[in-house]
């Protein structure tokens, strides 16, 4: 069977799960991946009470939906950087607590900790009984950065300074991934501008800098990629047993009109003179059926979780019409070699 296409529900957290659940099965989608934002998934909630979580089940199931993982984007983001006040907009009250910087870390990955439990927890009642060990609990994340700010070299950086920002980000996050070995749930970083990994080097350097812990893996996003000039396919064969999750999310590159570079030119989205802007999918430059074949040749069987994000299209319009998008480009490789049939022992 071709996988179960799944909304993120991250950018639709001003509308309660009991509002959007309807209307995502109307859009056509199997099930949600779960912010732990808004009303979607509350972590302190769900590692106090069974019943919560069984009623999120009953919410999803009464609309004929399912959940394979859950997101800690928001807190994620400030375990490992640097604090300032655009954090307090985006963090629960009591991971922000006075605003100290440290204090908000080490509250910060707490959160994190307490997101893989929660998941752990939330996945052992799914109703229908399954273990899920095909495809393991998986909370996505991000995991923020203290080196970000030396991304482009001048003054001049020194790998001795990055390769603190790596120790750092070791030093915070195998406590994380340790805690979710106990509960045998996997952390799936979205590889991102602003995280310690953002393409294929720095990917690899956060797995060495972790000692390649098996809990750390990732949220595959190609439209992170493709606008920096990655090879996202390569992501994909290169990191084939560390890909946990999949967000479908599109992407164009090369449509500004030549004022405004890679790095945005402290534009916003969907300022026309942007070289780049996340498009809803098929409306980007993303070749997705490069992915399917890549996904289906390293054997990923999990979801395809559209991330829906297009500064200029109705969000209603484009998710019913991204999750048709998705059915249609995604495909169930083949059982045989397409020549078998040649052989006369299996005609």
């Amino acid at each position: 069977m071709s996988r179960s296409v799944t909304l993120f529900t991250g950018q639709w957290a001003d509308l309660s799960l009991a509002e959007l659940a309807p209307q995502a099965k109307e859009m056509g989608y199997d099930g949600l991946e779960l912010a732990c934002w808004g009303d979607h998934f509350d972590v302190r909630q769900a590692n106090q009470s069974d019943r919560y979580l069984k009623e999120k089940w009953e919410l999803l199931l009464d609309n004929g939906l399912t959940c394979f993982a859950i997101s800690t984007h928001l807190s994620g983001q400030a375990v490992c950087d640097r604090i300032d006040e655009r954090h307090q907009a985006i963090l629960p009250d009591y991971v922000w607590g006075d605003g100290d910087p440290e204090g908000v870390r080490q509250r910060a990955a707490q959160d994190v900790i307490d997101a893989g439990k929660a998941c752990r927890k939330f996945m052992n009642l799914k109703p229908d009984g399954k273990d899920r060990n095909d495809f393991p609990a998986v909370v996505n994340g991000f995991t923020g950065s203290s080196i970000w700010h030396l991304l482009y070299s001048f003054p001049p950086t020194s790998q001795e300074m990055l390769d603190k920002g790596y120790a750092d980000f070791s030093q915070r996050f195998t406590p994380i991934l340790d805690a979710f070995h106990a509960e045998n749930v996997n952390f799936a970083l979205e590889v991102h501008p602003t995280e310690i990994a953002f393409d294929i080097a720095s990917a690899a350097r956060a797995i060495e800098a972790v000692k390649g812990h098996q809990r750390f893996g990732f949220n595959y996003d190609p439209s992170h990629l493709g606008y920096q000039g990655v090879d996202y396919v390569k992501f994909i064969r290169q990191f084939a047993d560390r890909i946990y999750h999949v967000h479908m999310k599109d992407v164009w590159w090369g449509h500004g009109d030549g004022t405004v570079g890679v790095f945005g030119g402290h534009t916003d989205f969907t300022d026309p003179r942007r070289y780049w802007d996340f498009r809803s999918l098929g409306h980007g430059d993303i070749n997705f059926e490069e992915i399917v074949v890549a996904l289906n040749d390293i054997g990923y069987a999990g979801p395809l979780s559209v991330e829906w994000e297009d500064g200029r299209m109705d969000r209603y319009h484009g998710a019913g019409e991204a999750c048709e998008f998705v059915r249609a480009v995604d495909f169930t490789p083949s059982a045989a070699a397409f020549d078998a049939a040649f052989d006369k022992s299996k005609q």
